[in-house]
């Protein structure tokens, strides 16, 4: 390729907003101010299972009423626009650009939440499985290439064998709460629970939407000897 070419290409990529193409505020951000100051931030939320909410340091109903297996979701933004468009071409598209991007916006919010509170980091970081079939039809699995730069930069173990999906569900839009809970029940095993013992794991996924999947995969990895487990993903569904 000729070089000049390459040069204006390479240029290009780097150095323009991933949603506006405008100039960007450079690597690894890849999003002009505007835009990443539109991005559909958290805010209140609450402080178990991150479902916004009107006013900070509240405990949503459902979680007052049967606490999840899980310690805290950790997680930035809401699942709206222009989530709900990036994070599919991510997932099913192949669009792994958006992937980057999505991992350092979720770094980000790991390192200023742990820091925030005074909370020492994981021993290791576990990505939610596929199960192998549908690993297969979509060429990679997200939460696994989400975790890899955030172990990387936080210089924490990556264990991406242990915990496995054993058997394949059913999709879980449209699913009743009873029927997501049958779908998933005793979806999950780990292969190695001597590795779990006493540890605390971060299970990373992209979206918690009602907090089924992750519930029930955190179950897993504290019947396997886990201490306790946290939640990081890119979005909560409101």
């Amino acid at each position: 390729m000729n070089r000049k070419v390459y040069n204006c290409l390479h240029f290009d990529q780097y150095n323009r907003c991933l949603l506006c193409l405008g100039p960007a505020a450079g690597i690894p951000e890849c999003l002009c101010n505007g835009c990443l100051a539109d991005l559909p931030w958290l805010g209140p939320a609450c402080r178990h299972c991150a479902l916004p909410l009107p006013q900070a340091g509240l405990l949503c109903g459902r979680c007052q009423l049967q606490p999840p297996a899980f310690a805290q979701v950790v997680t930035p933004l809401r699942y709206t626009f222009p989530l709900d468009s990036l994070i599919p071409a991510f997932k099913y598209n192949q669009q792994l650009t958006y992937g980057r991007l999505l991992a350092h916006l979720l770094h980000q919010a790991v390192a200023h939440h742990y820091q925030e509170r005074g909370q020492a980091l994981p021993d290791v970081l576990i990505p939610l499985p596929l199960h192998r079939a549908r690993q297969a039809q979509r060429g990679y699995n997200q939460a696994l290439e989400l975790a890899r730069p955030i172990a990387r930069l936080l210089k924490l173990p990556l264990d991406r064998k242990n915990l496995v999906r054993r058997r394949p569900t059913a999709p879980q839009q449209g699913l009743d709460a009873q029927a997501r809970r049958q779908n998933l029940q005793n979806a999950f095993t780990c292969r190695y629970p001597e590795r779990l013992a006493g540890k605390h794991i971060a299970l990373i996924d992209d979206v918690v939407t009602t907090g089924t999947t992750v519930n029930e995969a955190s179950r897993t990895l504290l019947d396997a000897g886990a201490a306790s487990v946290s939640i990081w993903c890119v979005a909560r569904t409101p």
